[in-house]
């Protein structure tokens, strides 16, 4: 009868120990859970996220709660904080999902990929006029790479202050894309532009070509953008996977359960990160705010440099692909290519814009090295 007391009276305690904060932090959780479910954005990732950020601010009173709290943070020791582990397992994933043939048969679209990471640098100089340090600022400009886990390797490795601010962005924005992207597309472009009809090449990439490209690329990178080699190594081994031909059943487990597994685990360790305490404060609000600068910034890049070769070429470029060279992947190239039917039936846009896309994917990839080098240098590391 006493145990039944005492079990009583630790049950109140856990319910006086809730804090407004902490139900806050549930309302987002729940917010990202109707996210992923209701309207189906980036659910892999945003539904641990919710149920995550829900977790970790339960009353800590009651010890299995405790325990899960404890868990996660391990997550996050062995996932993220000592070696970026699950970022970089996660791009084998990516690498063996892209196929870089749209790309390789018009390599000019690789413009569209490097314009649109204008944005990083763009929020590099405001995040510092708001008063971040160079570290922060530097970290907090990342989010406009689109690519979480380029994000989380970077804020990691520049140890930055708002490492949980800058993931829940990341990740929040390339869910959101098919809203913020499409008013930006239409305020930078008119309806004679976004009704441009794009011819394709026609030419076919042989299996060498497929099978040199992510290792060339590799040994490029490494050589220019060395702080970059572990994202872009990882990446490329994933796609080497793919189009080698002969180790299809690791493609296939790389493209699925490999990286639903490490999806499932990333967002429950962003979660670990979502403490009321550490996540309710003014710099979250504004590093959100800053985010979606970065995000507006980079598609306007994109879509500005494609207006711009326009005005010299005979052959006219839709301006809206340009907007996909934001590292998305794929669903910025899904949110052109849309566009472009809503404005014309027949306007089929998705190869060219998967291919900005995946420049994009490469860009944001080298972009993350730039800033790590740059940075580390101006701090003396």
């Amino acid at each position: 009868m006493s145990e039944f007391f005492m079990n009583l009276a630790a049950i109140f305690e856990n319910l006086t120990n809730l804090q407004i904060e902490q139900v806050i932090m549930w309302i987002i959780g729940g917010v990202l859970i109707f996210l992923a479910i209701k309207k189906e954005m980036e659910p892999t990732l945003l539904l641990p996220m919710g149920f995550g950020a829900i977790l970790v601010n339960l009353p800590i009173a009651v010890g299995p709660v405790s325990g899960v709290r404890a868990v996660i943070d391990f997550l996050f020791e062995i996932g993220i904080d000592s070696h970026e582990l699950f970022p970089l397992i996660l791009f084998i994933g990516i690498g063996a999902m892209i196929d870089f043939e749209p790309v390789l048969t018009n390599p000019k679209l690789m413009i569209f990929g490097a314009a649109a990471q204008f944005g990083i640098f763009f929020t590099l100089c405001l995040a510092s006029l708001f008063g971040f340090d160079l570290k922060d600022a530097a970290s907090i400009a990342i989010i406009g790479a689109a690519d979480g886990p380029t994000s989380i390797f970077v804020a990691n490795m520049l140890d930055s202050n708002y490492i949980s601010a800058i993931m829940v962005a990341a990740y929040s924005y390339m869910a959101l894309v098919p809203l913020v992207q499409p008013p930006i597309i239409k305020l930078c472009t008119t309806k004679k532009e976004r009704l441009i009809r794009m011819k394709t090449t026609g030419k076919k990439v042989s299996k060498t070509t497929k099978i040199l490209f992510p290792i060339i690329v590799t040994v490029l990178v490494g050589l220019v953008a060395p702080d970059a080699t572990a994202l872009i190594g990882f990446l490329m081994f994933g796609n080497l996977l793919r189009e080698c031909g002969v180790v299809n059943s690791l493609s296939e487990t790389a493209q699925n359960v490999l990286a639903n597994l490490i999806t499932i685990f990333l967002g429950l360790t962003i979660a670990s990160k979502m403490v009321a305490e550490d996540f309710l404060r003014f710099e979250t609000l504004l590093i959100m705010g800053l985010g979606l600068v970065a995000f507006i910034v980079d598609t306007f890049g994109g879509i500005m440099i494609a207006k711009l070769i326009n005005l010299f070429s005979k052959n006219k470029i839709n301006p809206m692909i340009g907007a996909a060279g934001i590292s998305a992947f794929p669903m910025s190239a899904r949110v052109v290519h849309k566009m472009g039917l809503e404005e014309d039936n027949q306007n089929f846009l998705l190869m060219h814009s998967v291919g900005v896309n995946v420049s994009g994917q490469v860009a944001s990839v080298i972009a993350g090295g730039l800033i790590l080098t740059l940075v580390g240098k101006a701090l003396g590391n």
